[in-house]
């Protein structure tokens, strides 16, 4: 095997899906702008599967895609130092990117609702990568700040003003 985390998880990917019977080709691709530069995108060619084995993928709102990029990433990062993992993120039929935009939407509504009433709110349940993803957007607002509190699956995102030193 390669130590090229794209080839990594391709070839990684690609075993994974033959094992469920959906054989497909995957291609790494670049992550969409504004995703953390150490990302790996992985991306599975629908093209050759059925539309039920697509939405067999993608699972009730993405849950089994979500559970494949949680496999992958403990998996290829399993005996990886620190500083060599990264994170691999599963795009299949544009979900990831239209679930982004969803998040982005969602992170902006609510910032504007935590300026407007300088209360903290805690946001609905989200999967641990889109946690992340809010995250980063409020890491990009100086006013607000997050933070996760809880345990799974009961884990929740709360945004407020941000608290002076």
């Amino acid at each position: 095997m390669s130590n090229d985390p794209s080839a990594l998880g391709k070839q990684w990917l690609e075993q994974l899906l033959n094992l469920m019977s959906c054989p497909a080709v995957v291609e790494p691709s670049n992550p969409p702008q504004g995703d953390d530069h150490l990302s790996q995108w992985l991306e599975i060619d629908e093209q050759n599967l059925t539309p039920h084995q697509v939405n067999t993928l993608l699972g009730r709102e993405g849950s089994t895609l979500d559970a494949i990029q949680y496999l992958a990433n403990t998996t290829l990062n399993l005996h990886a130092s620190q500083e060599s993992q990264c994170a691999y993120t599963v795009e299949l039929a544009g979900y990831r990117l239209r679930r982004q935009a969803e998040l982005q939407e969602i992170a902006a509504t609510v910032a504007e609702r935590v300026r407007a009433s300088g209360e903290a709110y805690e946001m609905p349940a989200l999967s641990s990568a889109e946690r992340r993803q809010v995250h980063m957007f409020f890491k990009t607002q100086p006013d607000l700040e997050s933070f996760s509190q809880g345990r799974e699956p009961d884990r929740r995102l709360v945004v407020r003003m941000r608290q002076e030193a």
